[in-house]
């Protein structure tokens, strides 16, 4: 992993927001998490830290959890080299993950990562185009330990996720992520190793909306997969909605086709605010479902599935009518 994947990019200056977070879905229980540390620096107001906690149980919707807590930027101190990042009591590092506040807490390891990849070509982020930066420092982790919340405590038993960064200044307008390291074939045996992660992104320009760019990376087929080039990003092909979303990506000749589905009742809804004060709207499962096939050209090379297990995200700039905000 490059040192740099992880190091905090705020100076200290207005008009900035950072997230890290972890998302995993656990084999044994069937539940999800994604657990964000951020920090927001609007361009008008003292900058603030947060904690964030959602959890996901597909046997029963009714139990998901969504729970945020906030302090002043003060409580946010980061190393770059090795990585640490704390939020007030809670740490992220190469290793681990612990915090707790409310009724939620967790304590979770894992062997670290040995590379990153990032979404958003260098040329991109030289000319500065792109408002947000996604990287992955840690894209197919093996998650053990332990998580609480709403008085339920339950011990990971074969638990995957990933562990991304992103920054900048503002949300695009709307947008569809995508990722899943716990895939399977469709007899059943396991990819260790392998993942997908995506976005899929509309921004405001000139007073209308452009896109989709869909920057898209793997590691599938016993090799990396990056469409991330500034061509590949906005001719992948890409529809999505509240609760699904269908692409390809193209890179070297071979094609990643991804369908992802989740069910409505399981979305757990939360609010962004950008530093400029505007709100985005997101809509998150941790259980989804994605199937993927590989091609090259015209032949099939691998079809993988993650029932249950794919991390997917929609978002938009005004809530879903009938979807509680857990977080606002």
């Amino acid at each position: 992993m490059s040192r740099q994947d992880n190091a905090l990019r705020w100076d200290g200056g207005p008009g900035h927001y950072e997230v890290y977070y972890l998302s995993l879905t656990d084999r044994g229980s069937g539940c999800g998490f994604w657990i964000r540390y951020t920090m927001v620096a609007p361009l008008d107001g003292e900058a603030t830290c947060s904690l964030w906690f959602m959890a996901m149980d597909p046997n029963d919707p009714s139990a998901n959890v969504g729970r945020k807590a906030s302090w002043p930027a003060a409580e946010l101190a980061a190393e770059a080299d090795p990585f640490s990042l704390r939020v007030e009591q809670a740490t992220l590092d190469e290793r681990s993950a612990r915090g707790a506040f409310e009724d939620v807490a967790w304590d979770l390891t894992w062997e670290p990562a040995t590379r990153g990849y990032q979404h958003v070509s260098q040329l991109l982020q030289r000319a500065k185009i792109a408002k947000t930066i996604l990287t992955l420092p840690q894209p197919a982790l093996a998650i053990s330990g332990s998580i609480t919340w709403a008085g339920r405590t339950i011990e990971l038993d074969d638990a995957h996720g990933g562990q991304a960064h992103l920054w900048g200044s503002k949300h695009a307008g709307r947008w569809a992520w995508i990722h899943a390291n716990d895939l399977e074939t469709t007899h059943g045996e396991r990819r260790p190793g392998t993942f997908v992660d995506g976005v899929s992104v509309y921004v405001p320009r000139f007073g209308r909306e452009v896109g989709p760019s869909t920057p898209v990376v793997a590691h599938v087929g016993g090799a990396d997969f990056l469409s991330t080039g500034p061509l590949q990003v906005t001719t992948n092909d890409s529809h999505f909605a509240l609760t699904s979303w269908s692409f390809e990506a193209n890179a070297g000749g071979r094609k990643l086709v991804g369908d992802v589905v989740a069910r409505r009742e399981d979305l757990v809804g939360v609010t962004y605010h950008d530093p400029d004060g505007q709100l985005a709207y997101c809509y998150n499962s941790e259980v989804a479902t994605l199937q993927l096939a590989l091609w090259d050209g015209n032949t099939l090379l691998e079809r993988l599935s993650a029932p249950g297990r794919a991390h997917f995200e929609y978002a938009q700039r005004e809530p879903i009518e009938g979807i509680e905000l857990a977080v606002r």
